[in-house]
């Protein structure tokens, strides 16, 4: 057991204490974005705020919160910074996944000394695994690891060989792998400050009991989580959680573009007759109008999302069904109107917006790269999944992504 720092903290004081948190974090957008990732003066707010802990267990010293709290505070957090958002977001969600799925002395131990945990979950298997005595011994390369410069551990996806066919997610301590510095800095074009650093790991012996099965999209029933802490939130299904952290991100970079479009964009003057501030021109209320709407909607389905998962979670605890994996796909393709629906907000502005405004250092311009960036992202190819979600729709199929 690892004691809760405050025993009596509320969800409402949380979300509060992000919402604070905004014009800190907006002040240090150009540092964040040069150096990849936010600064350590951040991270210390971010850590005594209890951010990482939203979703940890409260027996390792978590608030075991719910997942429509946890996704309000990144929401904020990204209403500061999309990039930061994105980082202490994909750092800090996968403490569910540790209380889902690892037996309960390995999460004791990665959760300890004191509950400060925090770790990336890059998903492509990129690395490979030897089996030897007491454990395997792992090599690999994984990019895209968000949030790993502030993690205490990371899961490194990789195939066993001469094993099963289907890829394991390996618990690997932050002091036994090696991060490149190859983000930031224009490096992409957005998401500069989501230190989605890559790390690697050479040769590292891994014990056995640090390895479970990547099978997160259809876990078996009951999850570790759910015999351990009794709480649905441990069911430890992916399909909706891992695109909905994505969008927490865009719906906070929509509500960052509607400050910046009403505020400094609105007091200029337009450039013809009559000549007065833009937020008084129609053309431009028209605009601020639409990506309002187009905000709202993304952030209440985020937010229904969120409700429907937990109650679908607890009904599969009650019965010992698991939730069909046609679910997980609506769930998925719902979020993904919903992140389209918020980045469509940011690019609605951004093109009614002056030319000035997209160059470096711009607010509205990085919230246009981060919001394109999003779009790029596999799991946000709405047309993609459309495609493999109907042949679950259809039953032609019993499988969806791995």
């Amino acid at each position: 057991m690892i004691e809760v720092p405050e025993p009596d903290l509320r969800p409402a004081e949380m979300i509060a204490r992000a919402e604070a948190l905004i014009p800190a974090i907006r002040a240090e957008q150009d540092e964040s974005e040069h150096r990849g990732y936010y600064s350590e003066r951040l991270h210390e707010q971010f850590r005594e705020a209890g951010f990482s802990r939203i979703l940890q267990p409260r027996r390792y010293g978590g608030y075991e919160f719910d997942l429509e709290t946890f996704y309000r505070v990144m929401v904020a957090i990204s209403t500061g910074d999309p990039g930061v958002g994105w980082c202490l977001t994909l750092g800090s969600s996968h403490a569910a996944m540790v209380a889902s799925h690892f037996p309960e002395e390995v999460q004791a131990e990665m959760f300890a000394p004191d509950g400060d945990f925090r770790c990336p979950h890059p998903v492509a298997p990129t690395g490979k695994a030897t089996r030897v005595d007491g454990g395997y011994r792992l090599s690999g390369r994984w990019p895209y690891a968000s949030g790993v410069p502030y993690a205490t551990w990371v899961f490194a996806p990789a195939f066993i060989e001469d094993g099963p066919p289907d890829s394991h997610v390996f618990a690997v301590r932050r002091a036994d792998i090696d991060m490149l510095d190859d983000w930031g800095d224009g490096n992409v074009l957005g998401m500069n400050s989501s230190g989605s650093n890559t790390y690697v790991v050479e040769d590292l012996l891994v014990p056995e009991r640090f390895v479970v099965p990547f099978d997160w999209f259809d876990p078996p029933m009951p999850t570790v989580g759910i015999e351990l802490h009794g709480n649905p939130l441990y069911v430890g299904r992916i399909g909706g959680p891992y695109h909905a952290s994505l969008v927490a991100t865009m719906v906070g970079a929509a509500r960052a573009a509607l400050d910046e479009f009403g505020g400094p964009i609105g007091e200029r003057q337009t450039t013809f007759h009559p000549q007065i501030p833009r937020r008084e021109f129609h053309e431009d209320q028209r605009v601020y109008g639409l990506a309002t709407g187009m905000t709202d909607a993304a952030e209440a389905v985020l937010y229904a999302f969120a409700r429907e998962y937990l109650e679908r979670a607890t009904q599969a605890v009650e019965t010992g069904e698991r939730i069909p994996l046609s679910q997980d796909a609506r769930w998925w393709a719902m979020l993904q109107q919903a992140g389209g629906l918020a980045a469509g907000a940011v690019e609605t502005l951004m093109h009614r917006s002056p030319p000035s405004t997209s160059g470096r250092g711009q607010r509205m311009g990085r919230y246009f790269r981060d919001v394109t960036t999003y779009r790029q992202h596999v799991s946000a190819q709405q047309s993609d999944f459309a495609v493999r979600n109907t042949a679950l729709y259809f039953g032609l199929t019993d499988r969806w992504l791995f």
